[in-house]
């Protein structure tokens, strides 16, 4: 570690694992109901599994995105967390406000608002924590060395901030409410989360590959220019049939099709930048999980997001398990692996060991992405089926459910593979190391430049 404040990036790592360790239970638990649709049912209804299993994955993802800012920037400033005791307070308002949200749900308790259903109260508990976050950083930043790597970075915390004040807000119009509640939900995940994704890969491949900032952050310009010029008139994907105006299928059709672009930019990049850096890193298992995030993403967000985004395709899959594996892909892909990438390579720093249980790291991620990829198919041709018999030949709902239940059942067999290689990425990175970090590598590590 190069600096003693990046050591707050633990907490938040922890943090992190152990909701992302909840929200594949949960999820687990709800792929149950859909094979078996009695189960839990007087227990916990579906509807709380689904929302907890949600709401967890949020926010260990800002979680994770929050550690991996404190871990970073002191070493792209070069300075200090302007304070740490603000970033341990943050995190303590978050952690606690999740579990009280996920202890409400459990008591029925919650806006009913989906994605966003949390209690008015923790809602401006994540603004104050927003607020503590930006100070914080942004202090760091501007007294300290600038770069792309940051400025990026920044952008898009400053993005997340601001679009998540259209959660507070709930018009009593549906179609003004669906409006702007897209401008959460859509524009942090296929906006403003891009470009924290783009800056911490720029950064892993900095220092995973020795290539020249100088190259690396010419292609971050770029990705970050097609993320923004995509994603932002993008968002009429969303607005084809909640009445809103005619005008919204045109660009909904024209900008989500070029959203391909920057998940396929990224994977270029990232893959380039490792051939032209021929750099033997000796963390093998985050340059794996680095490339193959930008392959997940790829795929999950644009491939999947392509199938089913232009409105005459849209008009009969909205709304069934295609939906769904476009998500699971997705979310995984782009996000999930960007986070286990930057825990995979700073944790070594943040325990001060060698880089330790890689095997057991690598393993995890092909038992993880290869269960997702499988989920996803399965999801696909579920809900192929599903818009056959229910938007061709006029089934009921639960009807066409009744008849593509073995893909339930696959469904919930890969998500018991997710869980258990989730578990391992866990203990590979939080559990016993039995080597001590070797003499040479106690001094701090030097970026790659």
């Amino acid at each position: 570690m190069k600096y003693a404040s990046q050591k707050v990036a633990l907490v938040y790592f922890a943090g992190a694992m152990a909701l992302f360790a909840v929200q594949l239970l949960f999820g687990l638990l709800a792929a149950a109901v859909y094979a078996m649709p009695n189960f839990l049912a007087e227990v916990v209804p579906f509807n709380i599994l689904r929302m907890i299993h949600t709401n967890a994955l949020v926010v260990w993802l800002l979680m994770g995105f929050f550690g991996a800012a404190y871990y970073l920037v002191p070493e792209e400033a070069e300075r200090d967390i302007e304070s740490p005791l603000l970033a341990y307070v943050q995190f303590g308002l978050l952690l606690v406000g999740a579990l009280v949200a996920v202890g409400g749900y459990l008591m029925g308790i919650h806006g009913g608002r989906e994605f966003l259903e949390q209690p008015l109260w923790i809602k401006w508990a994540i603004v104050v924590v927003a607020l503590i976050f930006l100070y914080n950083i942004g202090a760091t930043i501007l007294r300290g060395r600038r770069t792309a790597v940051t400025s990026v970075l920044m952008l898009g915390m400053i993005g997340i901030a601001v679009f998540w004040l259209f959660a507070i807000w709930n018009p009593s119009n549906i179609a003004v409410d669906k409006l702007y509640w897209w401008y959460v939900i859509h524009l942090w995940v296929e906006g403003v989360w891009e470009l924290v994704m783009a800056s911490i890969l720029a950064f892993l491949v900095i220092k995973l590959t020795g290539v020249d900032r100088e190259v690396v952050e010419k292609w971050l310009y770029g990705i970050v220019g097609l993320a923004l010029f995509s994603g932002l008139l993008g968002t009429g994907h969303h607005y084809y049939w909640i009445g809103a105006p005619g005008y919204w299928q045109w660009v909904g059709n024209i900008f989500s099709t070029m959203e391909i672009a920057p998940f396929f930019t990224m994977v270029i990049f990232a893959f380039t930048m490792v051939w032209r850096g021929r750099r033997d890193h000796p963390n093998k298992a985050a340059m794996l999980w680095s490339l193959g995030c930008t392959v997940g993403a790829f795929f999950g967000a644009g491939v999947w997001g392509f199938l089913h985004t232009l409105s005459w395709v849209n008009y009969y899959s909205h709304g069934t398990q295609i939906t769904a594996a476009h998500g699971h892909l997705a979310f995984y892909g782009a996000y999930a692996m960007i986070n286990m990438a930057v825990i995979t390579y700073a944790m070594p720093y943040l325990r001060g060991r060698q880089p330790y249980n890689q095997v057991l790291n690598m393993w995890s991620f092909w038992i993880t992405t290869s269960s997702v990829v499988f989920m996803a198919v399965t999801l696909t041709f579920g809900g192929v089926v599903q818009v056959h018999l229910q938007r061709v030949m006029g089934m009921t709902y639960m009807e066409a459910q009744d008849q593509i239940q073995l893909f339930y059942w696959m469904r919930l067999g890969a998500g018991a593979f997710v869980l258990l290689g989730g578990l391992l990425f866990v203990w590979s990175v939080f559990g016993p190391v039995r080597e001590e970090r070797p003499a040479h590598m106690t001094a701090a590590p030097q970026p790659a430049e």
